[in-house]
């Protein structure tokens, strides 16, 4: 066979086949030592798919991790040195001294101008009304690019407060059927994008707010009827002020965690109690033929109306992403929000004391 790698020396012999002839052969790697040794595969260090920390901490026999489980078995878990923070007292969510400053100020007006002149006091209603419309349509323009029409709501809503006071409450429905209508020709003035969600949180509006707010100069068309403004407001403070008092001392089940996180059940009970014996109170030495077991029951309604109306006010403030529907008001937040719980008690109020009194 003439091959001259027979004539090299026996010990320097290459045997050289087709699949060996793309090994590279030198001082540092040769034949011999590719077929003697073979690279190790490399395991990346990746836990086990399908296992969950539990099934790594039982295959490496309790392995350390960061949280402080034991590195061996025999050790004993490693102990948090951090200790927990120190309890805080309960504040309150709003300036205290600006919100008793403001209710003084705005009682003094309320009870002056509803024992004075009667006509000044539906004026305040006609303003309230009218302030409470601007923070609700510039909410929804701000927040949902709603545009409810103001002027038809602002005009029409004054006008059902005055008509509720001088013509009862055929006057009040007219005056909202009118305003409704109002709102819906107004729009058309405008382009046609958006129209169907204009027109019904404007026709919201005029229910929400002034149609509402009528049953407060209805109230104040009665004989007595100074008398029976002033204990619808009471109720409706009382009750507040009792939710309050009794939620932030002793409150822990929460009442609507999702709606109202602040509210609790023991605050609603408080509410519960304190309008009640102001009801009683009321009824039997501020209303004409009133009695303290009807008071009872009025300041019972007032406390589950005046908790749905805060509770819907919040839903609203939710879905709108604020706080306060405005800032008119230091320590209250907006006119809105101090409306929240009066406006749906008025008509609970209104029909209670025409069923137990009479209309007057």
């Amino acid at each position: 066979m003439n091959d001259s790698s027979w004539g090299a020396p026996q010990g320097a012999r290459n045997w050289v086949t087709p699949e060996r002839e793309a090994v590279p052969s030198g001082p540092a790697y040769d034949v011999h030592d590719a077929q003697q040794t073979r690279p190790m595969p490399i395991v990346p260090d990746v836990p086990d798919a399908g296992r969950d920390a539990d099934d790594r901490d039982d295959r490496d026999g309790g392995a350390a991790h960061l949280d402080g489980r034991p590195l061996f078995r025999d050790e004993k878990p490693q102990e948090h040195m951090s200790t927990p923070p120190p309890p805080q007292k309960k504040r309150a969510g709003r300036d205290l001294r600006a919100a008793i400053g403001v209710g003084v100020g705005l009682g003094a007006v309320i009870v002056a101008s509803l024992f004075v002149v009667k006509a000044v006091f539906v004026g305040v209603i006609a303003i309230a009304v009218v302030v409470g419309l601007w923070e609700l349509t510039s909410r929804l323009e701000e927040r949902k690019g709603i545009k409810a029409p103001l002027v038809p709501l602002a005009v029409g809503g004054a006008a059902m407060v005055v008509a509720g006071y001088v013509r009862g409450a055929e006057g009040a429905w007219v005056a909202t059927a009118l305003t409704a209508l109002a709102v819906l020709v107004w729009r058309m003035t405008e382009p046609p994008e958006g129209y169907l969600k204009d027109v019904t949180a404007g026709v919201f509006a005029v229910f929400y707010v002034p149609f509402l707010a009528t049953f407060v100069s209805m109230l104040l068309n009665a004989d007595d009827g100074p008398q029976r403004v002033l204990t619808f407001l009471l109720l409706t403070v009382v009750s507040d002020t009792g939710a309050y008092a009794v939620g932030w001392r002793f409150g822990k089940h929460k009442l609507a965690p999702r709606i109202s996180p602040g509210k609790t059940r023991e605050g609603l009970v408080g509410a519960v109690a304190f309008a009640m014996v102001a009801g009683a109170l009321c009824m039997q030495f501020l209303i004409d033929d009133g009695t303290w077991w009807q008071g009872l029951l009025l300041g019972l309604a007032v406390a589950v109306s005046a908790t749905l109306g805060d509770l819907g006010e919040s839903m609203i403030k939710r879905d709108l992403g604020i706080k306060d529907m405005g800032t008119l008001l230091p320590g209250h937040g907006g006119i809105m929000d101090r409306l929240d719980s009066l406006l749906p008690t008025a008509p609970v109020v209104w029909l209670l004391l025409v069923l137990f009194v009479g209309s007057g």
